[in-house]
């Protein structure tokens, strides 16, 4: 029985690795290579599309792996659907004389599409084989799910150090780790479809029913200011890589490390994010989930603003900074926001509720970042041809970011009333 355990724990292992080194890939360095191939006005649609994508798709799947397809057959299908996708814009692109736009986003968000359920999708088989299994999913998951970030860091480092950041063969790259997943998923352990009682309706797996909630005042504010803290999720993946990256048009940092590696720079992100995971328990417990909130906000402002004042050379250490507290803010945000979905509602919507967290923040919320920072960096950026013109259009749009950060934190921390927290601190 134990050799079947570990045999658990081993294949949910390689699965989340391989699950985030097919995102890992491309997601920090796309915006890069949009850039420097005409289409730099159309990094925010490019990243928009992932929180597009994320408002039906994974419910939709989530609705077939429940009635017809079990969770890890349907896992290995859509990373299958990906994957093409993936290699099919890589191959359009070496093979085109010019880049079109529309046969490109086209391309990649039927990739994404069918991408971004699989991250439910690869936490349902691991719930239900851990559980299976007998273990205790709370305390064994996280040691699993951790893989996924090494993955994810361990792609970026590929990409970066095979001097792909700047080319599509990232695309190729993310493609050919999804038909490995594809090709894995056959080993996965059997997740059955649900029993007729136990399947979610659409209204159910969207989230929908939970709108009720905004009956709440204090729902209502909390799914509110996650949308408005989820405009920032998605910003720095889309722009980080670029911004970097310029600073080689200057001579002074042209031969640094860190504008001629941005996406190893960057991959500290990551790697502060798998301590953060660690450090929240003991933050929510002595700080309560209003105060831990905070410092995610706050992490976002200082996250923007270290990249407004830094520079790849003798300012490296504060982009270092800003790698640092991307944990905080990442992390501290969307795990404490949902505990506190699963504290503040009834048993019989939680599932619900935390589809109109999800909803809120990585639909809607990201996708309105993104679009909005386009505008932002096409005003202060793009719009500009000298090189020094360009890196202080960087540092305004940072600043801007981290305003905006700010100003909602402050917002948050004034409207936002929350006992529980209270209570939680004087025990």
């Amino acid at each position: 029985m134990q050799t079947s355990k570990h045999g658990v724990k081993l294949r949910l292992t390689i699965m989340n690795f391989l699950q985030f080194a097919v995102w890992g890939s491309y997601l920090t360095s796309m915006g890069n290579y949009l850039g420097t191939h005409g289409l730099g006005g159309h990094i925010g649609l490019f990243y928009a599309m992932l929180g597009i994508v994320s408002i039906f798709m994974p419910a939709l799947m989530g609705i077939v792996a429940d009635r017809w397809i079990p969770a890890q057959r349907l896992l290995g299908l859509c990373h299958l659907i990906a994957a093409l996708m993936m290699l099919g814009l890589c191959g359009y692109t070496l093979l085109s004389p010019s880049l079109d736009f529309v046969p490109m986003i086209l391309l990649y968000s039927l990739s994404v599409a069918f991408y971004m359920p699989t991250l439910a999708l690869s936490y349902s088989v691991s719930y239900y084989a851990l559980e299976e299994a007998g273990y205790d999913i709370v305390k064994d998951f996280p040691s699993i799910r951790i893989f996924g970030t090494i993955g994810f860091i361990c792609c970026m480092l590929l990409i970066d150090f095979a001097g792909l950041q700047q080319t599509s063969y990232q695309f190729a790259v993310s493609g050919a780790f999804g038909l490995l997943l594809f090709m894995y998923s056959f080993v996965l352990p059997h997740c059955p479809v649900a029993p007729a009682g136990g399947q979610k309706t659409l209204v159910e797996a969207l989230g929908l029913k939970a709108f009720s909630l905004f009956r709440e005042r204090k729902m209502a504010l909390f799914f509110i200011f996650s949308m408005l803290l989820g405009v920032s999720l998605q910003v720095s993946n889309g722009f980080a890589n670029s911004f970097i990256t310029d600073f080689k048009k200057i001579p002074e940092f042209a031969d640094s490390f860190g504008a001629n590696h941005a996406n190893a720079l960057i991959s500290l992100s990551q790697m502060s994010e798998t301590l953060c995971i660690l450090l929240i328990p003991f933050f929510l417990k002595r700080f309560g989930i209003k105060r831990v909130m905070l410092m995610a906000m706050m992490g976002w402002v200082l996250r923007f603003g270290f990249f407004a004042v830094g520079d790849p050379g003798p300012g490296v250490w504060l982009f270092v900074l800003s790698m640092i507290v991307y944990g905080l803010a990442f992390d501290f945000f969307n795990v404490s926001g949902s505990l506190f979905v699963d504290q503040e509602t009834d048993k019989s919507m939680r599932s619900s509720a935390q589809g109109l967290f999800m909803l809120m923040t990585n639909g809607i919320g990201a996708t309105l970042g993104v679009l909005g920072a386009q505008l932002v960096v096409d005003r202060f950026v793009f719009s500009e041809t000298d090189p020094l013109a360009v890196i202080e259009g960087w540092s305004t749009s940072w600043y801007i970011f981290a305003g905006y950060s700010l100003l909602i934190a402050v917002l948050f921390a004034v409207f936002f009333r929350y006992r529980g927290d209270v209570e939680e601190v004087k025990h």
